[in-house]
C-alpha cells in the first residue's frame, strides 16, 4: 500500500542579516523603516575609472568576531559575510548549533556570483606574479557552494546541503528548496538565505559595460537607487548576507521557539526569454506569482505586502509592475509594495535572503518600509510603492518576488503564524 504523504509545515524562528544598514535585523530593519540610505561612494577601490561610483557596502566588517581569523583569512568575504549571518540567525532564534540533531540540521546558502574578490585577487596574482603564486586556498574561496560548507562545518550540521546558483534570485530559491526538503521530512532544522560580496573592480566593470549600473548619480550616491522613478538610470551593487533560520512547526513548538510567521508558499520558473531581460509584460514572473499562491493555498486576495525585486533598472520596474497588476487585478493598486533596494542597494544572490527578512519582520511588527529616491513617479510604475515614509499595515500575508539573469524566477510567501 502506498505511503501517505503529510507535508510539514514550517515556520521561521531566526533571523540573520548582515547589510549596508546594519549588523543584525534589529539595526537593519530600524534603519529601513527610518529611510535611510546604505548607500555612498565606493571605498572598497579605486572607482575613479568606472562610469559608476556607487556602491552600498558593508562598512568596517571585522570577520573575526564571526569565525576563526586563520579560516577568515583562507575565505572570501562573501563566505565571511554567510557565516556571520547564520550566526546571528541562530542567535536571534535563542540556540546554539549543538542543540540540534546534526543529522536532520541543514544548510542552503546561495550566491549569486561567489568569491569575486578572490577570483579578481588571484588574477591579478597569475598576470603579475606566475602562476606558482597562485593560492592553494583559491579554488576551495571562490566557489559558490563553499560558504554553504563552512556555515555546516562551523555548527556541524550534516543534514541537506548545497547552494542555490540563478544570480540575483538564488536567495529566494535556496530558501524554496530548504521549504520543499522540511515539507518532505528530509530536515527538522534548517539555515537558508543567500550572501554576496561582488563589489570589486572587475565585477562592477563588468555591469558598467552592460550598462546595467546607475551613472548619473555619482554626486550624490544616496540617490542612485530609485526603484520605480522616472529618472533611474540603472541598480547599484550592493553586497551582504541574509539568513533565516526554518524549523519544522513540531520542532520549533518542542524547543518553545518563538515563531516569527509560517512559510507557505514557494515558486519558481523561467521566462526563457532573454539573458537579461524580463519577459514582456512581467508573464514570467506572473506566473511564477501565481505558482507561489497555489502551493501555499493562497488567493491574490489574501496578500497584504510585496517586497518588490525593484532594481531600479527601467525594465525590471516596469516589468514587474505590470506583472503585480496582471496577477491581482483591480487590487494591484492597493496593495503596499516596496522595493528595499532603494536603501540597500541590490545584494544579487543575498537579495532574496534579505529581502524574505523583511516580509518576516513586516508581520511581526505590523509596519512596511517605504521606497526611498521616488521623486518624480514613473507613469507607467502607478502602483503604492509606499514612497518615503514606512507605513503600519499589519499584514498577514506577504510576498518576495526576485529575478535573476537567465530568466530565474523566484518567490516565496510569509503568512501570519496561527495555531
Amino acid at each position: 500500500m502506498a505511503k501517505t504523504l503529510t507535508l510539514k509545515r514550517v515556520v521561521v524562528t531566526g533571523i540573520g542579516a548582515v547589510t549596508p544598514l546594519g549588523y543584525s535585523i534589529e539595526e537593519t530593519w530600524d534603519n529601513m523603516l527610518q529611510g535611510k540610505s546604505g548607500l555612498g561612494c565606493i571605498t572598497r577601490f579605486d572607482a575613479s575609472a568606472l562610469p559608476t561610483r556607487v556602491a552600498a557596502e558593508v562598512k568596517d566588517f571585522d570577520p573575526s568576531q564571526y569565525m576563526d581569523p586563520k579560516e577568515a583569512k583562507r575565505s572570501d568575504r562573501y563566505t565571511q559575510l554567510g557565516v556571520a549571518a547564520s550566526k546571528l540567525a541562530l542567535k536571534d532564534a535563542g540556540v546554539e548549533p549543538g542543540a540540534f540533531d546534526p543529522k536532520r540540521f541543514g544548510i542552503l546558502l546561495a550566491s549569486g556570483i561567489g568569491g569575486m574578490e578572490t577570483i579578481e585577487k588571484q588574477s591579478r596574482v597569475l598576470h603579475e606574479s606566475g602562476p606558482r603564486k597562485i593560492s592553494p586556498f583559491m579554488i576551495p574561496s571562490l566557489i559558490s557552494n563553499i560558504a554553504s560548507g563552512i556555515v555546516a562545518i562551523e555548527f556541524g550540521a550534516k543534514g541537506p546541503n548545497f547552494a542555490v546558483v540563478s544570480a540575483c534570485a538564488s536567495g529566494t530559491h535556496a530558501l524554496g528548496e530548504a521549504l520543499n526538503l522540511m515539507r518532505l521530512g528530509k530536515a527538522d532544522v534548517m539555515l537558508a538565505g543567500g550572501s554576496e560580496a561582488a563589489v570589486s573592480m572587475l565585477s562592477c566593470a563588468g555591469f558598467c559595460s552592460m550598462r546595467a549600473m546607475s551613472t548619473k548619480y555619482n554626486d550624490t550616491p544616496e540617490k542612485a537607487s530609485r526603484p520605480f522613478d522616472k529618472n533611474r538610470d540603472g541598480f547599484v551593487m550592493g553586497e551582504g548576507a541574509g539568513v533565516l533560520l526554518l524549523e519544522t512547526l513540531e520542532h520549533a513548538q518542542a524547543r518553545g521557539a518563538k515563531i516569527y510567521c509560517e512559510l507557505v508558499g514557494y515558486g519558481a520558473n523561467c521566462d526563457a526569454y532573454h539573458i537579461t531581460s524580463p519577459a514582456p509584460n512581467g508573464e514570467g514572473l506572473a506566473d511564477c506569482m501565481r505558482a507561489a499562491l497555489d502551493d501555499a493555498g493562497l488567493s491574490p486576495d489574501d496578500v497584504d505586502y510585496i517586497n518588490a525585486h525593484g532594481t531600479s533598472t527601467p525594465y525590471n520596474d516596469k516589468f514587474e509592475t505590470m506583472a503585480i497588476k496582471t496577477v491581482f487585478g483591480e487590487r494591484a493598486k492597493s496593495i503596499p509594495v516596496s522595493s528595499t533596494k532603494s536603501m540597500v542597494g541590490h545584494m544579487l544572490g543575498a537579495a532574496g535572503g534579505v529581502e524574505a527578512a523583511v516580509c518576516c519582520k513586516a508581520i511581526q511588527t505590523g509596519e512596511v518600509p517605504p521606497t526611498i529616491n521616488i521623486e518624480e513617479p514613473d507613469p507607467e510604475c502607478d502602483l503604492d510603492y509606499v514612497p518615503a515614509v514606512k507605513r503600519t499595515v499589519n499584514p498577514k500575508v506577504t510576498m518576495s518576488n526576485n529575478l535573476g539573469f537567465g530568466g530565474h524566477n523566484g518567490v516565496v510567501v510569509f503568512k501570519k503564524w496561527e495555531e
